[in-house]
């Protein structure tokens, strides 16, 4: 796609915006971060350093060491903002493993809860900050394990700390928007998205990243929970939606505050055994057992998102089916164990051409 062109996308509202990142070493970080900068956005990002090796940030070749931070320390998230003085802020940084929470809880609730209040008040206190989206996870309702999917105003809760976190981190952010955020003329959001895949993800305990690990050493991989439900989707879909929702945001529209999820179709949730065979299709060697009777933490086992908030209020729709997540994952693994290439940008301008197609407003 032309340059010009992908400057427009969103309105053209992130062309010369500055732009702070935090999380931008992470997964879904890294590639929101090539979407903006396509977008001829000025970014800064704020983050640890990536926590694999490989990191896909490190393989696109964008990771600025001078950006390498900790949102736990106030003191240098201040002076990052004070100097960059960011016009609207996507904050990703988190503790994001459900079983490394278990193993970790005052790690994940510090980076959580506290972390994320340390953005929020960097943000309130820097007088260039219009906009904020904060990125939560599907996980912030309170599970009662039923096959109808969660809605924005169901309420919030959480069984393990990561989800219990996130469920705190909804409310401290609701806090600021009413106490402070008004009166410094700040919009903000928060964004909830369901199981994200896509090429560039090596983090331990998921299942993309898990199914490559046992594919490249030619063993079966242990799956716990097998029947587990979730709402999968490639990580440019929710994505597109933050970058929505920043676009509205910037431009003033206080209607577009508050929570939203971002997640797939309905018939695009499928089980962790339907994910394993569906890229089995893409990737001979695929193998797996069931280990769901070994003791194991607990995890929810039926999450579904209901998105049409999203769909029928700000225009979104996904442009990618879970078969095309799963076929486009599979074949970023591919390229890169056989020729050590980095297919991102393939796969940006694929979805883009889709979401053109679909005549999604943001992509005109």
């Amino acid at each position: 796609m032309e340059a010009m062109v992908m400057r427009g996308l969103f309105g053209g509202r992130y062309s010369g915006r500055r732009v702070l990142l935090t999380g931008h070493s992470g997964f879904k970080g890294s590639w929101l971060m090539v979407w903006l900068k396509q977008l001829g956005a000025d970014v800064a990002g704020y983050s640890l350093e990536p926590a694999t090796d490989p990191a896909h940030i490190h393989l696109l070749g964008m990771h600025d060491p001078a950006f390498i931070g900790d949102i736990n320390s106030d003191g240098n998230l201040r002076t990052t903002f004070n100097r960059f003085q960011p016009e609207i802020v996507f904050h990703l940084a988190a503790q994001p493993l459900v079983r490394r929470s278990y193993a970790q809880p005052l790690e994940t609730f510090q980076t959580n809860i506290i972390g994320t209040s340390n953005v929020l008040e960097a943000a309130r206190l820097t007088p260039s900050v219009r906009a904020v989206v904060n990125i939560t996870t599907d996980k912030v309702y309170k599970n009662h394990e039923w096959p109808w999917p969660y809605r924005e105003s169901d309420p919030l809760g959480g069984h393990d700390p990561y989800s219990t976190s996130k469920a705190c981190v909804e409310l401290v952010h609701e806090s600021y928007r009413k106490s402070f955020f008004k009166e410094a003329g700040i919009l903000s959001a928060t964004a909830r998205a369901g199981n994200v895949i896509g090429g560039g993800d090596w983090a331990e305990d998921r299942l993309i990243p898990d199914v490559i690990r046992t594919v490249v050493r030619g063993e079966v991989m242990s799956v716990r929970n097998p029947r587990s439900v979730r709402p999968w989707q490639h990580v440019l879909d929710p994505l597109s939606g933050y970058l929505l929702l920043g676009q509205l945001l910037l431009e003033g529209k206080e209607q577009f505050e508050g929570s939203w999820n971002f997640g797939p179709e309905p018939a695009d949730c499928l089980s962790v055994a339907g994910v394993l065979d569906e890229f089995g299709k893409h990737w001979t060697g695929v193998r797996w057992k069931d280990t769901s009777g070994n003791k194991e933490p607990h995890e929810s086992g039926m999450l579904r998102l209901d998105c049409s908030k999203s769909q029928h209020e700000l225009g979104w729709s996904p442009v990618w089916n879970v078969q095309e997540a799963i076929a486009r994952t599979a074949n970023w693994y591919k390229t890169f164990v056989t020729n050590q290439r980095v297919s991102s940008q393939d796969d940006l301008e694929a979805y883009l051409a889709n979401a053109q197609k679909k005549a999604l407003t943001w992509a005109i």
